[in-house]
């Protein structure tokens, strides 16, 4: 396999062997873009769970993305539920915090409480519950997996709906990513109000600066 690492369900099978049954994949979409909500995700899988083509959202076709996202919404095993910080709450206080606060959303909305969380990344501070931090964690957990395809699919759909409210950004094409595009409609137009001022070539473009 080339070192590559599987994703499956190696995490949750050992918590689960030591007596934790409910544990939660947590990630999110939306940390690098100029525009936009983050959004996290919170995923529950149910023992020995299946779904062929899981893995980082990252690796994945949109057409793909979505066909998991459909198959994750729809099977009343899956516990799934989002949360999301705003672009104004990303400037208000950064977007490392923000992010800590969708998730922690996301968490808290969740259908069943969990007992434990695999995190995508570096740890999370301010979480009250016990987590594993596993950098990479969406390529190597299913639960991690799942939660990335919610959070990313969800994340594109708000942006497709904001491109409708603010169609000359292009918003459906860059999802507020800083691409050449982007950034030469922001010099031309200025902001919008799901810019994040916060972020420095959106700062750079505010009358004054």
């Amino acid at each position: 396999m080339s070192g590559r690492i599987r994703c499956g369900l190696r995490y949750e099978n050992e918590l689960r062997a030591r007596g934790i049954r409910v544990v939660a994949g947590v990630d999110e979409a939306g940390r690098g873009p100029l525009a936009g909500p983050v959004v996290a995700a919170a995923v529950i899988l149910p023992k020995d769970f299946r779904l062929p083509g899981l893995t980082d959202s990252k690796q994945l076709s949109a057409a793909v993305r979505e066909r998991l996202f459909l198959a994750l919404r729809t099977d009343r095993a899956v516990a799934v539920a989002v949360g999301m910080a705003p672009a104004w709450e990303i400037d208000q206080v950064n977007i490392l915090q923000a992010t800590h606060r969708a998730m922690q959303r996301a968490l808290g909305t969740l259908e069943w409480r969990p007992q434990h969380v695999l995190v995508d990344g570096l740890p999370v501070p301010s979480l009250v519950l016990p987590q594993t931090a596993i950098v990479g964690g969406d390529a190597q957990s299913l639960s991690i997996a799942a939660a990335s395809v919610i959070a990313k699919v969800t994340r594109d759909r708000l942006m497709e709906g904001w491109h409708r409210r603010f169609p000359h950004y292009g918003f459906d094409r860059h999802r507020g990513y800083p691409t050449k595009e982007h950034l030469q409609r922001l010099r031309t137009y200025g902001p919008c109000p799901i810019h994040r001022r916060s972020f420095a070539p959106v700062g750079s473009t505010l009358p004054g600066v």
